[in-house]
């Protein structure tokens, strides 16, 4: 099967790439309204770009009438944001945070996240979160359809037990990070296994990385 990308609706390269590129990280992302409202939104167009400088990329869809979502418009306004990676136990309620909730209700409040204060930035950190980075806007691309922000983390909050600070390992028992899927689907990524090539020379456990 052959497809030129330049016969497909944009709807139809939309459907194609994000239901096979998968699966995707998902970024649950805390602004402050100009309101000092709490707002958050998963993505998952989203991923690490690099470690030197530490930076993320996080695209976000400009809505059909030509307004920037909340998300968006916060970025682009306070130039901060704190990005939050989601487990098992935060799934249900992540997922609710898409929803299309009023500027001036925060997401937080209406799905019984509670937050707390960040070290470097404005947009507090949610407190249920395994992970969350603190990110100052870095550089912003601009597609028809999207804006891209590129954040530089500037401060991580983990879990205790999340993270062996001596050997700088994740303990992944302790971690059960969830995939998006295309539509509305998520996967669980605790069936993890080593080729045999690298299980040979690997030298930790397969639930340290």
């Amino acid at each position: 099967m052959n497809i030129d990308f330049a016969t497909l609706t944009e709807y139809q390269r939309y459907k194609m790439m994000a239901s096979l590129i998968v699966p995707r990280p998902i970024a649950l992302v805390t602004t402050l309204g100009e309101d000092g409202v709490v707002n958050a939104a998963p993505f998952s167009m989203f991923n690490m770009l690099g470690e030197e400088p530490p930076i993320v990329m996080l695209s976000i869809n400009r809505l059909k009438d030509g307004h920037l979502k909340h998300t968006a418009a916060n970025i682009q306004r306070s130039k901060e944001f704190v990005v939050h990676m989601c487990d098992e136990d935060l799934a249900e309620q992540m997922h609710r945070c898409g929803e299309n909730f009023p500027v001036h209700v925060s997401e937080l409040d209406a799905v019984g996240l509670t937050t707390a204060s960040s070290s470097s930035v404005a947009p507090p950190r949610i407190a249920e979160a395994p992970v969350a980075f603190e990110c100052t806007l870095w550089e912003t691309l601009e597609t028809t359809s999207r804006q891209i922000f590129i954040g530089q983390v500037r401060w991580m909050h983990a879990r205790d037990e999340l993270i062996d600070t001596e050997n700088w390992r994740v303990r992944l028992q302790h971690y059960q990070p969830v995939g998006r899927f295309g539509a509305s689907f998520y996967v669980k990524t605790n069936e993890r296994y080593a080729l045999e090539a690298q299980a040979a020379a690997r030298s930790t456990a397969i639930d340290e990385i």
